[in-house]
């Protein structure tokens, strides 16, 4: 049975953290299941399935862009591992209840069912999934059910994450969305947050748990250094520490308030960097350059000097963009 298939190969991964080769293999062969049983390649081909879907604030990714998601390797590895240690801790902490997950923007492999799901019994974990693009819930539900899951799977829904309201929302112990790029660029992680951590219960954990946005300054090297050292600028954006301000009734603001990362005039900094912190589950966190989500943008410094700060601002609508301007 495939779905025995998925199980030993989603274990490989699990058991092979440190070893990306083999994590790397167990993933292409997933994929290439996938691909098999969706035809996703074909379908692909299709101009509606190119191009990303607007939501309410931001872009959902297309079909095509959210299938490659999979072999996005440190990403599905690390979040995989995330998934299956919150589950086990919510067993823990919820003896003999069915520990419920509520998954916004699963895309049409919904990866973190299909190779989640055969990890567990139905009796121990069920889903219900939730994404904006109709053919992608479409895929993942044909997929689902040809990996004989679909036991697993409580509800689908086809709606924008970003102001669904979630039937039954206080069951869930897990939210999991992994709806975002680096930077926060387009996709809609900090709007969803905002709209659903209030529905839910307090002790619902989410996945990924955090995304902060900081910038640090580059010093130059000095002879004989081999690695480049860097200078805390400050945080630009904590999505926790933003969403807490929502208490269930307030609408999503149109930007987010600046943040200020100062540059002395006599300094001697070569740029600056901006990365994107993803926390995962406990302390597993993507690291610099370990996945798309995680590539950080560096800005060379140019003197002399016009300006001594920088500020910072996120718009959340009509799109979600990163912005900046100098002082």
């Amino acid at each position: 049975m495939l779905s025995n298939t998925i199980k030993e190969l989603s274990t490989t991964i699990l058991n092979n953290q440190s070893d990306i080769t083999v994590s790397k293999n167990a993933i292409d062969e997933i994929h290439k299941h996938f691909l098999e049983i969706t035809e996703i390649l074909d379908l692909g081909k299709e101009l509606q399935n190119i191009a990303a879907v607007p939501t309410a604030s931001g872009m959902a990714l297309s079909l095509n862009h959210a299938a490659a998601c999979l072999i996005d390797y440190r990403r599905t590895t690390k979040f995989l591992k995330g998934m299956v240690e919150l589950i086990r801790a919510k067993q823990q902490q919820h003896p003999n209840e069915t520990i419920n997950i509520f998954y916004a923007g699963c895309g049409p492999y919904a990866p973190f069912v299909t190779i989640v799901a055969p990890l567990f019994d139905p009796k121990e974990v069920q889903f219900t999934l939730l994404e904006i693009n109709a053919a992608s819930i479409k895929m993942a539900e044909k997929l689902i059910a040809e990996l004989q899951l679909a036991d697993y799977v409580t509800e689908y829904h086809t709606a924008d994450a970003v102001t669904f309201q979630i039937p039954d929302a206080k069951k869930y112990h897990i939210l999991f969305s992994e709806t975002l790029d680096a930077l926060l660029y387009r996709e809609s992680y900090m709007p969803i947050l905002w709209n659903m951590l209030p529905q839910l219960s307090e002790n619902c954990a989410v996945i990924p748990n955090n995304v902060i946005v900081k910038a640090g300054l580059t010093i130059p090297l000095q002879e004989e250094e081999t690695v480049r050292k860097e200078d805390e600028g400050g945080i630009i954006i904590n999505v926790r520490e933003v969403v807490k301000a929502n208490k269930g009734n307030s609408p999503l603001p149109e930007r987010l308030p600046t943040a200020t990362i100062n540059i002395p005039k006599d300094s001697n900094y070569q740029s600056m960097i901006v990365d994107t912190q993803v926390h995962i589950y406990d302390d597993i966190w993507l690291a610099r350059n370990e996945s798309s989500l995680s590539i950080p943008l560096e800005m060379e410094i140019e003197y002399p000097l016009t300006f001594s700060e920088v500020y910072f601002f996120y718009q959340l609508k009509p799109s979600v963009e990163l912005k900046l301007s100098y002082k």
